[in-house]
């Protein structure tokens, strides 16, 4: 790691030529360092691997690197092995970069030489030895070249450093930093980063319109700062050159070394290693300038004498100099020769250099420079540059040094080889032929002066004893679980002894003295106890009982705002069914008299129903007829809606023939009257009614029919068709001719229906009912899945949004309910919106008598839960689930499933809770159906589940006969699982359907001229040449019709020649010819024909025509420089003047969410306001006022009235007047206020008052209520993940109902929220808008029922990142890091303590044995069981369990806190240590209340254990004032602190003894290559030299360290140091610190900065405000919202579980904390 603090002290010079700055330096860096708190901490890659284009900066991955701790100054190859490092696991990742260095970055080094020349090496090394794209071509991050290549690239955001290794790096970072935001490119900071298996994290800092703002503000300011920082660092380099080099120049330099290197080139003209090249090279340039250096200061001497004797006792001879090149080329040999495996067991010399080396060193360093530099500038010379990483090893030059400097003169004369004696001569004598001003020496010996060039230090050689290290080995464990998953290694594994110290201290330690009434072993009650219980099925208060009838009316009514399906009435019929399948084949063919009586019946009730609808259709034909003449759209749109509800055919037939002829008369009397330019549409109308005809009622057509038909197709202008209907003879003459003119369309019949109703074209649908299926026939792929129901298999299904997918989830439920009053179903939902929805879907649709206390559907999330142990259908989030899965004591529930639906199923790939997702499919022993739109790699999920069904066919196999009868002879429950379990299958399905109901459309948006436009984006304007060549067409880049006609038109216009171009014309494609009826199919298979024989252009060397073809469909964009997003009320505006409403808006900032909502409603106050009579307002004001008066008149006469006295018929007549004037005032005021319908986009026919007055009144109290329904009113709504859920469900149901038309969202209604929507308007560019995410959201456009096209629109997302959405495939599914300690002992309690111990044993091995991540790796699963057996180690070294694997001391504790890991390992360590009762004393004795200030140190070490928000390391630099927090939270109190100090110290030991067995699982033959070029360092040892095998025989203690970090000293015992670097550990095992359950009290950052903790808990509980967060703390209220309510869930959930462990009533701890969590709760609800 560099010295930055000298670094820092060098450039002081430079910073006092700052005066003549402008100041924007120092507003930049304010600018910066405010919007650090904000930044967002999040996966720079999304969810499922897939990122956006981004750029690395080159010079802040070089100090990054450089910084890195573990990095010793001068050990090259180290360095690049982290680079390498890093970028292959940004690479793995899905990482899709390039690295860019600017030339001018290079001044910011010139103090440190050394750096220099590492740089070069890197971007040599990069753009030589590996295939990264690196960008050098920039002179600076302001050249007008540099804003050019960013808007035509578009990345993402940059990754870049925030702070340099001096002030003036610093702003250079900062000057890249805001021009990037000004070019609306965002920041990730490399400080802070941290990784998992396929995620990385970072500090990401969005640019925005004030941050663009500010660089157009300041431009002027910010060029003529970076100009004069720039010529001050270039003044700063020359004064440098000139203090070493005399009278040279940097110019003079670069002659000198390529001099030189003309040199060697006569001398070696077959070419080099380019470390030897670098050595000699180098080392000739630096004596004679070294020389002249002497020289010149000789010549000085004269001048100066006295001062000059003073400085020549700090200066080297020429003699030494000669002496330390002579080591230097001895140790390039070394590098030459040895491998690494060598290499890395080298000795580390502790001794620093002598100060007189200081300016060798920078002489050295500049010759290396300006050699590297310029090693292109030599032609026609063969340099191998493979090894350029290696050229540099100060560790091994101060051990060669060390040797010969005390060893070699203390008598110790050991031999250096043949080999390397030999090839250090030729590199010493080429050395001596390069110098051509003086003789250089021989070059042996190798010492010739005593002069020393190390220091003197008492002990000089770094210590690599495994003494410090703890005993390597297991501790021995007798488990049945245990022996089974790991008893294949066990074999080959170290184990203690009995009488190992660690084994025997494992008795009782003796716990604290306040801690003897605690019962720890108690079982506690779980999160499903502790979940809020909406209701409680045992109480009859009539208040309770009218509140739970109220929540089921709702639920009814939101169920019925999903989906408009009458509720079906369920019988329980099992038995029934199993009796009539038994039945034989002959009683089945044979019809009785029954059935016979029940055919005629039913021959007579569809006959009733056929003259039911005859009679309808007589009674509305004639306003349905006269609508259609006198407004033809809205007379189409009512006889669609009778069509729609009507039952007969033969009706249809009539209604059709209408629409028909009124469209043909609509034609001929447009044509007449229009002339030339036709509206279409009503030409559209018409074929749309033969179509009709013509697919679904062929059959019923007579010859007059026909005749009409053709009578049409005529007028159309399409004869052929028409005469292949009904043939005619063509009436010749001119008037007939001109006469079809006139009406034709001017376009073939194929054009025209896919050009113009391409949405409209019928879809392919059976015509054969299914029994199964009442509401609508399913298509095959939906019956494949009724037969997995049916003969209970699982499955994966895989098909689109609004599909028809889901329909399979409600056939199982209700297989499930018909079956019997036992089994449950499971819908296990990702998010608590969508856990609603369901909930209140299948209310609505189900209703069945079941026994007292029974219910048919139930809901259990973290929030709330009702009924959901006593349903048949419970609806779950994954965490709930599992919980319910793994609990012990819940296992005779568990075994009542009959099947579990998971939706949205890809979120096992997700960044939160996909783990758990894992555990839940792995665990579940009934068949699943996993649904999701979205898996590009389904073949391999299956292939996992199905292996997983293998498992547990084996396991019900083994349990064999004695489990069975077990489960006859138990209870009723028992007894039916028997049976579901019977008949269970253990075949997994895959069920994939490609093709969405509805065409889907793109648009861009734009801003031109204050005015939002729109283009059509074809989706082949998304394509590049190089995409299709390498791999085709997208297989879900779908056209719509038109859009096929478009393509063909593009290349036809643009190759004239082209030989299929009659062959592809539409009218003459096969599928398509004489085709009156054209289908979807057909149309599909056009565009396939397209694809392929485009792609055919480009492998047929056609690539200029099909370049042209691609250019031609790309949209007209304009890049827009202002704020997009204030533009956003005109784009609704825009969408409703076109009918594109209702739509969704995604966004992905809350603040925007609700901003963007808030402007439109703004927007349509204002037009209402301009629009509204000057006098209006005082007209209501007046009214209002007089209607009070009234209103108390009328109440007063009430009063009157019920007295003793009254006299009737006067008082009578007054009230019926005042009752008249009061309605009078109540409608004028209504008319008075009511809202124009252009100032809403709300449908007020949608919905009556009532219903609309009791969603509202559901919202009254929550935080957000009062803007949502004044939103409402305006038909505008928003939906985040920080609403509560009766305020998401005001949007939902207004939503769906066609109240609100507008809703602005994020990604939260993606994940499967019923809110289909005729457009989708993507509104903000995000990191999590990706390529699944874009379908997910996407796929909402288009209603099914309602839309045939569904319409997309890009808003301010820039042109490149909408290109890849459309192209990007969606990425594949990975697994994680499956197991972690905390779940680990839940394992093991479920196996100890469950019901069935033998079924809770498998759930338990099943979890283990199948991870995703491991699935076809064997390595993995070696990798994992020893990490088992690790985490066992520290759970039996922590008291959580005994060595027989049974839970002790506090595991129920630890294990109910699972969500916190390692904190919860913490607590329950503080708790065992007696901490926090020395910490809970009363105000005085006896007193059970605590102070304010125990409180508040309680919040602090609960705040640093549950509450970790980190803040990024370079905000403390900032001068800020805050006003309420305190903002950065304080350290642990000291008894804490030391106690966790002594928990990470014990952890840490364990952790590296298990790194170190772990180390045999991995690949050494990748460990000696880099990482990512895969370049080599293996090679035979050499064991001919004695001095290599002195030098290098520790070999001791490098076992699980990566052998390149050894070469900087970083040994085994470095595993042990706090914080210690996961690049340190070796690259293959799979493993690094992030498994280790450590909590470090200070984290920091890859420079060894402290990143602070927000006290965001802490300040919130000190001045209870979501503003004093937001303004202080950085935190949008929305999140802290949500931070602190996960905050006090867990002080409720440990206050809850200390008052169980504990019997006595006035302990202080459980007091303490019960104080501490309803202070809390009354502070949190006042928000």
């Amino acid at each position: 790691m560099i010295n930055i603090s000298k670094f820092r002290s060098e450039t002081q010079r430079a910073a006092r030529m700052e005066e003549r700055y402008t100041g924007i330096l120092e507003e930049m860096s304010k600018l910066i360092l405010e919007n650090m708190p904000k930044a967002d901490y999040s996966s720079l890659f999304n969810d499922f691997v897939e990122s956006e284009f981004f750029l690395i900066d080159g010079d802040s991955l070089l100090v990054t690197c450089v910084c890195e701790k573990s990095l010793k100054p001068g050990q090259s190859l180290h360095f690049f092995y982290l680079v390498e490092r890093y970028l292959l696991d940004v690479i793995s990742k899905g990482g899709h970069f390039a690295i860019v260095f600017f030339k001018d970055a290079e001044y910011a080094y010139f103090r440190v030489p050394g750096l220099l020349t590492l740089r070069t090496a890197l971007i040599m090394h990069l753009q030589k030895n590996t295939a990264i794209d690196v960008w050098t071509e920039f002179s600076g991050c302001l050249s007008e070249e540099w804003s050019i290549t960013l808007s035509q690239s578009c990345p993402y955001f940059l990754i870049i450093a925030d702070e340099g290794l001096n002030d003036q790096q610093t702003h250079l970072f900062n000057f890249l930093v805001i021009q990037s935001w000004a070019a609306k490119v965002n920041i990730a900071l490399f400080s802070g980063q941290t990784s998992d298996i396929i995620r990385l994290y970072a500090y990401f800092m969005q640019s925005s319109y004030s941050k663009q703002l500010f660089f157009k503000q300041f431009e002027r300011e910010i060029m003529i700062d970076y100009k004069t920082l720039i010529q001050q660092l270039e003044k700063y380099r020359d004064l440098d050159l000139t203090t070493l080099f005399g009278d040279l120049t940097f110019n003079n330099m670069v002659e000198k070394a390529c001099e030189t290197m003309s040199l060697l080139r006569q001398l070696w003209p077959e070419g080099s290693d380019i470390r030897r090249a670098l050595c000699v090279t180098s080392c000739s340039l630096f004596l004679e300038m070294y020389h002249s250096f002497l020289e010149n200061r000789e010549k000085k001497a004269s001048k100066k004498m006295s001062k000059v004797k003073q400085e020549q006792g700090r200066c080297l001879t020429l003699k030494d100099v000669e002496d330390f090149c002579k080591l230097h080329c001895l140790s390039v040999v070394f590098h030459l020769h040895l491998p690494l495996s060598q290499r890395a067991c080298s000795r580390f010399v502790t001794s620093d250099w002598t100060k007189d080396l200081k300016t060798v060193f920078k002489m050295k360093q500049w010759c290396e420079y300006f050699i590297l530099s310029n090693v292109h500038m030599i032609e026609f010379w063969s340099l191998d540059l493979l090894h350029l990483s290696d050229f540099s090893d100060e560790p091994l030059l101060k051990n060669i040094a060390f040797y010969y400097e005390n060893e070699n003169a203390e008598g110790l004369d050991l031999n250096v080889g043949d080999v390397i004696m030999k090839e250090y001569v030729h590199l010493w004598d080429t050395v001596s032929k390069l110098v051509g001003k003086f003789e250089v020496g021989n070059s042996f010996p190798l010492r010739t002066t005593e002069c020393h060039f190390l220091k003197k230090t008492p002990s000089p050689v770094k210590e690599t004893s495994q003494k410090k290290m703890p005993n390597l080995g297991f501790i021995p464990m007798s488990c049945a679980l245990v022996d089974e998953f790991t008893g294949d290694i066990l074999k080959d594994l170290p184990f203690l002894k009995s009488d190992d110290p660690i084994v025997s201290s494992l008795v009782k330690h003796k716990e604290f003295d306040e801690l003897v009434h605690w019962h720890s072993h108690r079982p506690l009650s779980d999160d499903y106890d502790r979940t809020k219980a909406n209701f409680n099925e045992y109480t009859r208060d009539p208040r309770y009982l009218r509140s739970v009838q109220k929540y089921h009316v709702f639920q009814r009514f939101y169920g019925n705002s999903l989906e408009s399906v009458s509720s079906k009435l369920i019988i329980t019929q099992g038995a029934k069914l199993k009796k009539d399948c038994s039945k034989s084949k002959s009683t089945k063919t044979r019809e009785t008299k029954a059935d016979i009586i029940a055919r005629e019946n039913k021959k007579r009730l569809i006959a009733k129903e056929e003259q039911r609808e005859e009679q309808k259709w007589n009674t509305l034909s004639s306003s349905i007829e006269k609508e259609m003449k006198s407004n033809l759209s809205s007379g189409m749109q009512k006889l669609e809606e009778f069509l729609k509800s009507c039952k007969s055919n033969s009706v249809k037939v009539q209604a059709e023939k209408v629409g028909l002829m009124v469209c043909l008369t609509a034609w001929k009397k447009h044509c007449r009257v229009e002339g030339e330019t036709k509206d279409f549409s009503i030409a559209v109308d018409m074929m749309k009614r033969i179509h009709s005809l013509l697919d679904k009622h062929s059959e019923l057509l007579q010859e007059a029919d026909r005749k009409l038909i053709a009578r049409c197709l005529v007028c159309l202008g399409f004869d052929e068709l028409a005469n292949s209907l009904y043939p005619t003879q063509d009436e010749a003459g001119d008037i007939k001719m001109k006469k079809r003119d006139k009406y034709s369309v001017g376009i073939g019949p194929v054009r025209f229906q896919l050009q113009y109703m391409g949405h409209h074209l019928i879809r392919e649908e059976r015509k054969d009912p299914d029994p199964r299926v009442q509401d609508f026939i399913p298509d095959t792929w939906q019956r494949e899945l009724l037969d997995v129901v049916d003969n209970n298999e699982s499955a994966v299904i895989v098909a689109p949004t609004s599909s028809g997918k889901t329909y399979a989830s409600y056939y199982c439920m209700e297989k499930v309910l018909k079956e019997s009053d036992e089994g449950v179903v499971v819908y296990v939902s990702p998010t608590k919106a969508l856990v609603n929805q369901v909930a209140a879907t299948v209310q609505n649709r189900y209703t069945k008598i079941l026994p007292a206390g029974q219910v048919v559907c139930g809901v259990f999330t973290r929030d709330y839960r009702h009924d959901a142990l006593n349903c048949q259908v419970l609806v779950t989030v994954p965490a709930c689930f599992e919980i319910l899965l793994l609990a012990p004591h819940r296992q005779s529930w568990v075994k009542r499933i009959r099947y579990v639906i998971f939706d949205e199923v890809h979120c096992l790939g997700g960044e939160i809770g996909a783990e758990i997702w894992e555990h839940l499919l792995v665990t579940i022993r009934c068949p699943f159906l996993a649904l999701s739109a979205t898996i590009s790699n389904p073949q391999h999920l299956t292939e996992w589940l199905q292996s997983v069904k293998r498992y547990w066919k084996q396991v019900d196999s083994a349990m064999g006969k004695r489990t069975f009868s077990k489960r006859n002879s138990a209870s009723r429950g028992s007894h039916h699982e028997d049976q579901g379990q019977a008949r269970q299958s253990y075949q997994v399905r895959l069920v994939i359907y490609g093709e969405r109901y509805n065409d889907l459309e793109k648009h861009i948006c734009f801003v031109r001229q204050d005015d939002v436009c729109f283009d059509h984006f074809h989706p082949c304007a998304a394509l590049t040449i190089d995409h299709i060549e390498k791999y085709g067409f997208p297989s879900d880049l779908a056209f719509s019709p038109r859009e096929s006609i478009q393509l063909y038109d593009a290349m036809l216009q643009v190759w004239k020649s082209w030989p299929q171009a009659q062959n592809l014309c539409p009218e003459n494609f096969t599928h398509l010819k004489n085709k009156i009826v054209i289908k979807k199919l057909d149309a599909r298979k056009y565009e396939e024909s397209l694809k392929e024989e485009f792609t055919n252009w480009i492998k047929n060397g056609n690539e200029k025509q099909a370049r042209m073809v691609l250019q031609k469909l790309r949209p007209d964009f304009h890049d827009y420089s202002g704020r997009m997003l204030d533009f956003f009320p005109q784009l609704v505006e825009k969408l409703r003047e076109m009918d594109k409403l209702p739509a969704l808006f995604f966004l992905f900032k809350l603040s925007s969410v609700e901003g963007c909502a808030e402007n439109a409603c703004d927007f349509l106050e204002v037009k209402e306001e301009k629009k509204r009579p000057p006098k209006a307002d005082k007209e209501a004001h007046v009214m209002a006022n007089r209607l009070r008066k009234v209103k108390k008149s009328l109440e007063k006469q009430q009063k009157i009235g019920d007295g003793k006295y009254q006299k009737p018929s006067r008082r009578l007549d007054q009230s019926i007047m005042s009752e008249a004037e009061r309605d009078y005032l109540l409608r004028s005021l209504e008319k008075n206020l009511e809202i124009p319908q252009d100032c809403t986009y709300a449908d007020r026919k949608a919905i009556d008052d009532e219903s609309l007055q009791m969603v509202f009144s559901r919202v009254n109290n929550q935080r957000k209520g009062d803007t949502l329904k004044q939103l409402a009113r305006r038909g505008i709504g928003f939906h985040h993940s920080s609403m509560s859920a009766k305020e998401k469900q005001l949007v939902e149901i207004l939503f769906r109902k066609g109240f609100i038309r507008v809703v602005t969202a994020t990604g939260t209604l993606a994940l499967g929220v019923n809110m289909p929507c005729k457009s989708v308007v993507f509104a903000q560019n995000s990191i999590y808008l990706d390529a699944l995410n874009f379908r997910q959201m996407a796929g909402r456009a288009g209603r099914r029922g309602q839309d045939l096209l569904g319409d997309v629109y890009f808003f301010d997302i820039p042109l490149p990142k909408i290109e890849k959405l459309i192209k990007s495939k969606v990425p594949e599914l990975r697994g994680q890091f499956p197991l972690s300690i905390s779940l680990i002992l839940r394992l093991m309690l479920l196996a100890s303590k469950a019901d069935d111990p033998e079924d809770g044993k498998a759930k338990a091995l099943s979890v283990l044995r199948h991870s995703l991540l491991s699935f076809k790796r064997p390595r993995v699963t070696d990798m994992l069981k020893l990490y088992f057996l690790y985490s066992l180690q520290f759970l039996v070294k922590e008291g959580h369990i005994d060595q027989e694997g049974n839970p002790t001391g506090f595991a129920g504790l630890v294990s109910h806190l699972h969500y916190h890991e390692p904190s919860n390992l913490v607590f329950v360590s503080f708790l065992v240590r007696g901490l926090f009762h020395n910490l809970c004393q009363p105000t005085h004795e006896g007193s059970k209340y605590f102070s304010e200030d125990i409180m508040e140190k309680l919040v602090l070490v609960l705040a640093n254990l549950f509450g970790r928000k980190y803040i990024p390391a370079k905000f403390q630099d900032a001068n800020v004032k805050f006003y309420q927090s305190k903002v950065f939270l304080d350290d642990l109190p000291e008894d804490f602190s030391e106690a966790l100090l002594e928990y990470n110290t014990q952890v840490t030991e364990d952790f590296a003894a298990f790194l170190r067995i772990v180390s045999r699982l991995a690949d050494m033959k990748q460990e000696y290559q880099l990482p990512l070029s895969k370049i080599e360092f293996t090679g035979k040892e050499h064991e001919d030299s004695p001095l290599v095998s002195h030098l290098m025989s520790y070999r001791e203690g490098r076992t699980a360290v990566s052998p390149f970090v050894c070469l900087s000293g970083n040994f085994d015992v470095d595993l042990l140091r706090p914080g210690v670097s996961d690049n340190v550990v070796l690259n293959t095992i799979g493993i690094n610190h992030t498994q280790a359950p450590v909590l470090w009290p200070h984290r920091f950052d890859s420079r060894g900065r402290k990143l602070p903790l927000n006290a965001y808990a802490l300040d919130f509980y000190k001045h209870g405000s979501l503003v004093g967060l937001e303004q202080d703390n950085r935190i949008h209220q929305g999140e802290a919202y949500h931070l602190l309510k996960d905050f006090y869930l867990t002080i409720k959930s440990i206050s809850v579980s200390l008052r169980e462990l504990c019997e006595n009533e006035e302990d202080n701890v459980v007091l303490a904390f019960e104080q501490l969590s309803e202070s809390f709760r009354e502070k949190f609800e006042k928000v």
